[in-house]
């Protein structure tokens, strides 16, 4: 579910950069926001940044002690400042991220404990292993367990090496995510939102550079070529 978080539009920069651009995902919401309010934050602050940059350019046009050159070389020096720091905090926003996907995918992949010698449990493992005997799926049938909320039938089924219920190992850990996510809503719903999000930082970061490079209004040769200059100038002058 989107939510407009109602944050200015800079039309200097890629609305890819845009906040809005996480808040927009479809599993985001009062579940999920609070996992991803720093992915926010980092687009937030990236944003915010390469449009001052563009603000800054502007700005500097109206100095008369400088020349093009300098006005140059000083965008382009807090562009790259502005870089470091974005990118740095993209770069911690992601492991942040991928932390918490690991702890949920664990949670949702954990093995359920059964009382394997128990009666029941004997029972409702033999009746499966007898419908795959007769061709019908114990798939199936565990499934409907899980959907149907029978803790007994899905814990004896899933409580125990697959093979004691006539399931694979991938029957089974399908079943098993199936198990925690039905019981478990609001963490499956983070872990998407939270893939997600992940997805938006692969995608979407690394249009830092270009953005920044725009900001700075001229080539990065031109850049190193007035780079090169002053630092003639300097030597020159002993600094």
């Amino acid at each position: 579910m989107a939510v407009d978080l109602e944050l200015g539009v800079d039309t200097n920069v890629s609305p890819s950069l845009h906040p809005q651009v996480v808040a927009s995902l479809e599993d985001f919401d009062d579940d999920t926001s609070g996992h991803l309010d720093q992915v926010v934050q980092a687009f937030q602050a990236a944003y915010q940044a390469i449009g001052k940059v563009h603000s800054g350019r502007e700005a500097i046009k109206t100095d008369p002690t400088l020349t093009e050159a300098a006005q140059v070389l000083r965008v382009a020096d807090a562009a790259e400042r502005t870089y470091r720091e974005a990118a740095s905090r993209f770069d911690k926003v992601t492991k942040n991220i991928e932390a918490g996907v690991a702890l949920l995918e664990k949670e949702l992949t954990t093995p359920l404990e059964t009382r394997t010698s128990h009666p029941l449990s004997q029972e409702v493992r033999g009746y499966l292993r007898e419908l795959k005997a007769n061709g019908k799926s114990p798939l199936d049938f565990v499934r409907q367990a899980i959907e149907s909320g029978d803790s007994e039938t899905v814990s004896a089924a899933l409580g125990a090496p697959p093979y004691l219920s006539g399931l694979t190992p991938e029957m089974h850990a399908v079943l098993l995510r199936m198990h925690h996510e039905r019981s478990n809503p609001i963490g499956a719903k983070r872990l998407r939102a939270m893939k997600g999000a992940l997805e938006l930082l692969g995608s979407n970061a690394p249009l830092l550079h270009n953005e920044l490079q725009k900001a700075i209004g001229v080539p990065l040769h031109e850049v190193e070529k007035y780079r090169s200059a002053k630092a003639r100038t300097d030597k020159a002058f002993g600094s």
